[in-house]
């Protein structure tokens, strides 16, 4: 891994960069495993509200019967020089029950509905417990910004 001109970034500076790029970033990978037909890994378009990441699939999809299964998750930015990844447990809302400022907010990133669409969609929001990130090795040393749902620095 080259790390030329990587300069190690204090952690409330890590943090600072982490939260700027959860409220810009469009993409998201969403991890999830289910018991009897293990991992799955999918990009969806994500919403972060100041304390949790809202993502919207599918209610029949693998993602919305696996985080009905086992509801930990792992997501990640889609950036692999500039990483954030982050871990928590999934909270399901079908469409016709999502808080309607959550709807309104991930609508209006989008231009999307998905309580418009003739088929039905779960929101899925993720409180994240633990967040890491980093960019290059001279950053792995302290890569943890979010412990136990507190931000850290």
């Amino acid at each position: 891994m080259e790390t030329t001109g990587i300069v190690r970034r204090p952690t409330a500076e890590r943090v600072r960069d982490t939260l700027e790029r959860l409220g810009a970033e469009r993409d998201i990978w969403v991890s999830t495993a289910h018991p009897d037909h293990g991992p799955h890994q999918v990009p969806l378009w994500f919403l972060w509200d100041g304390r949790a990441v809202w993502m919207c699939t599918g209610a029949a999809s693998a993602t919305a019967r696996n985080v009905r299964a086992e509801p930990r998750v792992r997501l990640a930015l889609p950036d692999t020089s500039d990483v954030v990844l982050l871990q928590g447990v999934a909270e399901c809302f079908p469409d016709r029950e999502v808080p309607a400022d959550a709807a309104r907010a991930f609508t209006g990133k989008f231009g999307w509905d998905p309580r418009a669409e003739e088929g039905s969609f779960l929101y899925v929001r993720v409180v994240p417990g633990t967040v890491r990130a980093w960019r290059g090795e001279p950053e792995l040393r302290g890569r943890v910004v979010m412990r136990d749902g507190a931000w850290l620095g």
